[in-house]
């Protein structure tokens, strides 16, 4: 990670900061929220507990998620019987990819320009004092941001050789310094597909819904066209957004942080038959 990748990871922490000085100030119940200072730390308590939340949420798991975690782990060790054939099936199909693809791909995924997008989500949000876009500038910078620190910490313990190192998949230094050996998981896969995850559940139309996560595959794919990753890599990347996404989104509804998570859900009347019996039934 290069300093300007530092310096901007640096920046989304500073919401944080501000929510952690802030924390009594926006105390939920009792905060009013009118005036832009307040808002802002608001949103970063917002982010800070949503981080927060996703760092924590093992502690919390149940029987479904260490299902999912075992379903995740075995998926990861199959994709690794076919990295070196994966690697060299996609590097052979980048010469047909239009360069402009190539070219999204490769800059959607960096921080420099996804926390500028982030970013911009978020202060349409609070300019145009829109809740609902400014809670999705909030689940961007907040999701972000874990994954962001997640994935620099994970590629400096695992120590993975990249394909263009010409080591071979099972190579690791944990601890490396080089570039070359900071392959497992892949940040450009997770970034991007954090953001997609994160923008495309605000949708319910399936169609939107789906081509938003299409996007957000371009990324790492791009990244298999490059060589500079493995298929596990962008694979258990890709699982990583969708856990930080979910977790955060959670903690948001469940805290009831902003309007939309605190509107009650609509009844659904249905009329149900039995026996002897007739009965109108209510879920919410």
């Amino acid at each position: 990670m290069n300093r300007i990748e530092r310096l901007l990871i640096t920046g989304g922490l500073v919401l944080i900061s501000l929510g952690v000085s802030a924390q009594e100030l926006v105390n939920n119940s009792t905060v009013d929220s009118s005036s832009l200072w307040k808002k802002l730390a608001y949103d970063g308590a917002s982010v800070f507990g949503g981080v927060k939340h996703a760092y924590t949420s093992p502690f919390r798991w149940e029987k479904d998620d260490f299902v999912t975690l075992g379903a995740v782990t075995a998926g990861t060790v199959l994709l690794h019987l076919i990295d070196e054939e994966g690697n060299e099936y996609f590097t052979n199909q980048a010469a047909g990819v239009p360069q402009g693809i190539r070219d999204f791909g490769f800059y959607f995924g960096k921080p420099l320009y996804n926390y500028g997008f982030t970013g911009s989500v978020y202060a349409l949000g609070l300019i145009t004092k829109n809740d609902d876009i400014r809670r999705t500038g909030v689940l961007l910078i907040s999701s972000a941001t874990a994954s962001g620190v997640l994935q620099t910490v994970l590629k400096t313990v695992a120590g993975r050789a990249r394909p263009v190192a010409g080591e071979g998949a099972l190579t690791f230094d944990p601890f490396n310094k080089e570039a070359a050996f900071h392959s497992f998981p892949s940040g450009h896969a997770m970034l991007s597909f954090t953001t997609a995850y994160a923008i495309g559940k605000q949708f319910e139309n399936p169609l939107v819904r789906y081509s938003i996560y299409a996007a957000g595959m371009i990324t790492p794919v791009s990244r298999l066209w490059a060589g500079a990753h493995w298929v596990t890599d962008v694979a258990l990347g890709i699982a990583i957004s969708v856990a930080v996404v979910d977790s955060i989104d959670n903690y948001l509804k469940k805290e009831g942080r902003y309007e939309s998570d605190r509107q009650k859900p609509m009844i659904q009347w249905s009329l149900r038959l039995g026996p002897q019996k007739v009965g109108l039934v209510g879920t919410f």
